[in-house]
């Protein structure tokens, strides 16, 4: 496990592990309440999030410019009472929010495994401007 002060992230199979088949990897990371882990997005790997404990709001932007939904935002609470797999293609940003009164708990299966020295992801902060989100609102 890897805590920080909004929850913690736990990996549970890597496409390189000894018992391992097919995909990337799968781990899971929390949110305590009323946090917001946003923005970030990948070059390679499409991201399959779920919420096993607690509700999420989960936000994707499209910024890519030669995509028919380039400047859409969308928006998916993902939680207890709503159980979805939400698919995020590469260079989408995202980013969720625990909307639940305990910890959120999400899972999410990459295309690819996590490489610590390279990592495939660019990173904004949660009211950037170049993305047209108010996670208040």
């Amino acid at each position: 496990m890897i805590p920080d002060e909004r929850g913690r992230l736990m990996e549970i199979l890597r496409c390189d592990d000894a018992i391992f088949t097919k995909f990337g990897q799968v781990y899971l990371t929390t949110a305590k309440p009323g946090v917001i882990k946003a923005w970030h997005w990948h070059k390679l790997q499409t991201d399959h999030f779920t919420c096993i404990q607690g509700r999420m709001k989960l936000v994707l932007y499209d910024a890519r410019a030669d995509s028919p939904t380039c400047g859409e935002v969308n928006e998916f609470i993902v939680g207890d009472d709503n159980r979805l797999l939400v698919a995020i293609p590469p260079m989408v940003y995202h980013g969720f929010q625990c909307l639940s009164d305990v910890e959120t708990i999400v899972v999410n299966v990459p295309t690819e495994p996590y490489n610590h020295r390279q990592p495939d992801e660019c990173r904004l902060p949660a009211d950037d401007p170049s993305v047209p989100y108010n996670w208040n609102a």
